[in-house]
């Protein structure tokens, strides 16, 4: 071994030996440490030796920071799903994406069996308006097997210029063949919050995807639906669908406004300041109103936080499907140089104690995603009626056809055909009403 190779494996070593005390806390001389802190000594003698083989052997040179770095990603990549490494640009990427700005298609991904798992596709992008479904695997980036591909590659893959196309190849459940979509890239802007009035009394807040502001942004969204109403709402349907997470803070901040009290989640790890307990503080933005939260299994990660919170509090009813199931949490450590490690470093835990983990969020009324259409079934909107003739006498018992709850009993119909389960639970939300009304009346 040449003396500048000697020189390299010293560096090399010193290097990973100054990685492994800064993440154990401890130091060399120190007597008392613990056996499962104590540096794999015959490990890194092996993972040198490997290191030597490639620098003399193999075909090509490689570039010593090259191979450290894949060396990284290797050993986060095998941890779990969720843990990275970051290079500078992906690092870039990140701060841009929590930000609610980035260059790309508008998928959240995570991998499994060595493929990409579509999580959810975000509201208004690229990839919603395809067709991409939440639970698609990603099989190839145009010619290019993702088999094996690390998630940061893959995801960089699909990021790149406005108005460039890409095709993605992917298997559906119940579908035979493999569907190749060709999107086009766009800037995606994320739009956190959005909201309606479905009716007089009744509001409507969709969050596509947690960011620090969200929590903000939900208060002034209910305010412009109050506005609209012309009073305070009697009860609201806060739509999780397809929300792949995102910022711990802003689903802490959200759920906490509809709490007045209580433990809203609990993170616990092996790390220093891993077991946090987060609280609501008073204030409920509704005042105690009835609150559907709409999910499915696209909800994931900070979505459960805030419907298990609610659940758990019986503040809300849960509607939907079981959730994704992302129960962990992943801290971004800045390295210094501008690149950045990912780590999984605590689970989370609902007010009740419940891990989320692999589990989801059971709903507490399971309601499976189908589409009302006309002409199925015998629908009666296909049958000719008197009241569809020309000139028909109106019935003078009847309501005024303009008047306000003969258009309200158009609009249901129309929520029906475009959005089922909003549907449901805006009519769950009608009963909620009522009943709190009997039992306060």
């Amino acid at each position: 071994m040449s003396a500048a190779t000697r020189h390299g494996l010293a560096l090399a070593l010193s290097f990973l030996a100054g990685i492994a005390l800064t993440t154990v806390h401890t130091v060399w001389a120190e007597k008392e440490t613990p056996p499962e802190n104590k540096l794999p000594l015959d490990e890194l003698r092996t993972f040198t030796g490997v290191l030597d083989a490639v620098k003399q052997d193999y075909v090509e040179p490689v570039k010593d920071k090259d191979l450290l770095e894949n060396a990284i990603r290797g050993m986060l990549s095998n941890l779990d799903p969720h843990s990275a490494f970051l290079d500078a640009e992906a690092f870039q990427d990140l701060q841009i994406g929590t930000s609610g700005e980035f260059g790309g298609l508008g998928i959240e991904v995570g991998q499994e069996d060595g493929f990409l798992k579509v999580i959810a596709p975000i509201d208004d992008t690229p990839a919603q308006r395809a067709g991409i479904r939440a639970g698609d695997l990603i099989i190839r980036l145009d010619d290019v097997s993702v088999k094996g591909m690390a998630l940061s590659d893959a995801i960089q893959r699909m990021r790149g210029k406005p108005n460039t196309a890409i095709t993605l190849t992917i298997v559906r459940e119940g579908v035979r063949k493999p569907l190749k979509i060709r999107l086009i890239r766009e800037v995606i802007q994320v739009r956190s919050v959005k909201s309606r009035l479905l009716e007089p009394g009744f509001g409507y807040l969709r969050i596509t995807q947690f960011q620090a502001k969200t929590a903000q942004n939900l208060r002034q969204a209910l305010q412009e639906v109050e506005q609209q109403n012309k009073g305070p709402l009697r009860g609201v349907v806060l739509d999780l669908r397809n929300n792949p997470g995102g910022v711990l803070n802003g689903a802490v901040d959200v759920a906490d406004d509809f709490l007045e009290d209580g433990a809203i989640v609990q993170t616990k790890g092996r790390g220093d300041g891993s077991d946090q307990s987060f609280k609501a503080t008073p204030g409920d933005l509704l005042k105690g109103a009835p609150l559907v939260v709409l999910v499915n299994g696209g909800s994931a990660s900070a979505s459960e936080i805030v419907a298990g919170a609610l659940q758990d509090h019986h503040r809300a009813l849960i509607l939907g499907e079981r959730t994704f199931g992302k129960g962990s949490v992943q801290t971004i450590l800045p390295l210094g140089n501008g690149t950045a490690v990912k780590l999984t470093t605590a689970r989370y835990y609902t007010p009740n104690g419940r891990s989320i983990q692999a589990q989801g969020i059971e709903p507490d009324i399971k309601l499976k995603p189908f589409k009302v259409t006309n002409g199925v079934e015998g629908a009666e909107s296909d049958t000719v009626k008197e009241a569809d003739l020309t000139g028909h006498l109106r019935n003078d018992k009847a309501p005024d056809e303009s008047a306000p709850d003969a258009r309200t009993a158009g609009a249901e119909g129309d929520l029906a055909q475009s959005d089922y389960p909003l549907y449901e639970a805006l009519n769950l939300l009608k009963g909620m009403t009522l009943l709190q009304t009997r039992k306060n009346g």
